[in-house]
């Protein structure tokens, strides 16, 4: 689905964003869009929405909900998708074995192939969060050999690491499809 031509032209990507309820998907999807922090409810479906990123990169992103019943659907936003963000609640602890069982099974579907992916540590200003060293490690994301991924520290609510999320999409698309011009 990504595309662009050698002229400068914009490249489009597909990027589906995917975590555990209450990660902060959707408060994250609109302070990317540049709003103001919104008021937002757990979402049913999902939210599609077009981002710009930087170097001319138009992105349609979409935010999948994340309660138990949604996950299942999840597969059926995959095909197609030229990166995954996988949107992590760095408060939750007692969760994140479930988040992770979650990604591992996303990650490991057919239409995810060599797909690469971006962790959003969200939620990165509150005091009890995970430090993202200790966030790597209980992912184990050195076992991705095969794929490009990056971990990135970000808060919803704030703003921060969001500049440099977007610079991670773009190196992760760029891996992807050798198409987005530097």
């Amino acid at each position: 689905m990504g595309s662009v031509n050698s002229r400068g032209h914009k490249a489009e990507a597909q990027v589906v964003m995917i975590g555990l309820d209450s990660a902060g998907k959707t408060t994250l999807l609109y302070k990317l869009k540049g709003y103001q922090l919104v008021e937002t409810l757990p979402t049913v479906g999902f939210n599609v929405e077009p981002l710009e990123a930087p170097g001319h990169v138009s992105l349609t992103m979409w935010d999948v909900g994340g309660q138990t019943q949604l996950r299942a659907n999840w597969k059926d936003y995959l095909e197609g998708t030229d990166v995954l963000v996988y949107v992590l609640d760095s408060t939750d602890e007692v969760r994140l074995p479930e988040a992770v069982a979650e990604l591992m099974e996303v990650l490991n579907d057919p239409h995810m192939a060599s797909v690469p992916f971006l962790v959003l540590a969200n939620k990165q200003e509150a005091p009890d969060a995970l430090p993202l060293l200790g966030i790597r490690d209980r992912l184990g994301l050195e076992r991705f050999q095969d794929r490009s991924w990056e971990l990135q520290a970000c808060s919803a609510l704030t703003g921060a690491g969001l500049p440099e999320a977007l610079q991670s999409l773009r190196r992760l698309l760029k891996s992807r499809c050798h198409c987005v011009s530097t």
